[in-house]
């Protein structure tokens, strides 16, 4: 071979990975990762290793290094706090100060000591925690991904940090302006619609007595969770023209079958094709109101059968069976009534770039907690490079 044409060669090979690095890199912004309902942060368990994204792994850490290095921050904010109050301590823990939770500070947050963080680790008398990216502005933009409520939360601090709260007080959040501050916002089996769960399963029993209870009755979400509270937070959280929002499902359910569908047959070996079952690999709790019947009491629908239709409130038909033990998938896919669209490669701002159900994965398999469910690694490569992408 000519060593002219080597050269050549070696020249044009050179400028494809030039190209196709600057693909992979136009923008190098951090990301916040946002944790769910009763969440938890990295420092949460520290002498178990278990971690709220990524179990006994660290799907942050995997963020870091893939394709990077890239700044990846876990956030903190309140476990069964309210979308705007969690909104309010996000805010404060990535830009510095103390949390303004405004005049609309809700009675499960009213007695709560107020958390601060320093913007300037050198002026920091207090001792308080260093802030995770004081320099956030619209010249220093961040990527957010958030599982569960974790996607609803940021979608309360846009509306905050764009079009700010008179009536919520007269701080920095609340101001308004802060346009061009978050660049992209990718939601992970969130409620935006809400969830049939609390419907399906808090008044059946008094002997389901569990975390999950727990979390059904708090005072502060479970409304914003619920489909009713949802459509009133869709219409006071809207989708901003400016920012990319992603949203991505899950689904551990299956359609009712003879048999060969991949559902427990333990829990249900009758099945109607007409209502979902939970699949073989769900985790165990999850399978006992994820179908068609509360198991093992059949008084009540589960998830994968329960409808409502009375008037004033948002109708729950069968578009609603199919699941992940936790959320509707349906209500995943995007905010009633906001843009949507199938992502097909090229992201639009101003909408919902839906990028599909993730099939076999339930609530927290997209975690990777302990599970006989699949991977997350590739969901949240396939995320990333979207986002350093834009």
């Amino acid at each position: 071979m000519p060593r002219l044409y080597r050269l050549f060669l070696a020249a044009l090979f050179l400028t494809l990975a030039q190209l196709c690095g600057m693909a992979r890199a136009a923008n190098d912004d951090p990301i916040v990762l946002v944790h769910g309902f009763l969440g938890f942060g990295p420092d949460q368990f520290p002498r178990s290793g278990f971690l709220y994204w990524g179990g006994y792994g660290d799907l942050a850490g995997h963020l870091r290094s893939y394709r990077g290095p890239h700044t990846v921050f876990t956030a903190t904010v309140g476990a069964i706090a309210s979308n705007r109050e969690r909104a309010a301590e996000l805010y404060a823990q990535l830009k510095g100060g103390c949390v303004d939770y405004g005049a609309r500070r809700g009675a499960g947050t009213a007695d709560k000591a107020v958390q601060c963080w320093a913007a300037d680790p050198l002026n920091n008398p207090q001792g308080y925690p260093p802030a995770l990216y004081p320099s956030w502005d619209a010249a220093h933009p961040l990527h957010m991904i958030g599982h569960s409520q974790g996607g609803t939360t940021l979608r309360a601090l846009v509306e905050l940090l764009e079009h700010g709260d008179p009536q919520g007080g007269d701080g920095e959040l609340y101001r308004g302006g802060k346009f061009g501050w978050i660049r992209s916002v990718t939601t992970i089996s969130a409620p935006h619609n809400g969830t049939t769960l609390r419907d399906a399963v808090l008044d059946i029993l008094p002997e389901l007595r569990s975390p999950l209870r727990d979390w059904l009755l708090a005072d502060l979400a479970n409304w914003e969770l619920a489909p009713d509270g949802a459509r009133n937070f869709n219409a006071w959280a809207r989708t901003s023209p400016r920012v990319y929002y992603f949203s991505l499902g899950t689904v551990a359910t299956e359609a009712g079958a003879p048999c060969c569908n991949d559902t427990d047959r333990a829990i249900a070996p009758l099945q109607n094709r007409y209502y979902q079952y939970p699949r073989q690999d769900m985790f165990a709790y999850y399978k006992t109101y994820a179908g068609e019947w509360i198991v093992p009491w059949m008084l009540q629908h589960g998830m994968g059968g329960y409808t409502q239709d009375a008037p004033g409130r948002v109708r729950v038909d069968a578009a609603w069976f199919a699941n992940d033990g936790v959320v509707n998938t349906n209500s995943m896919r995007a905010p009633a009534g906001h843009p949507v669209r199938d992502f097909d490669g090229t992201p639009l701002p101003g909408t919902w770039n839906f990028l599909g159900n993730m099939r076999g994965y339930d609530h927290f398999d997209i975690l990777n907690w302990p599970n006989k469910g699949p991977p997350a690694e590739p969901v949240y490569e396939r995320i990333s490079d979207i986002l350093f992408a834009l």
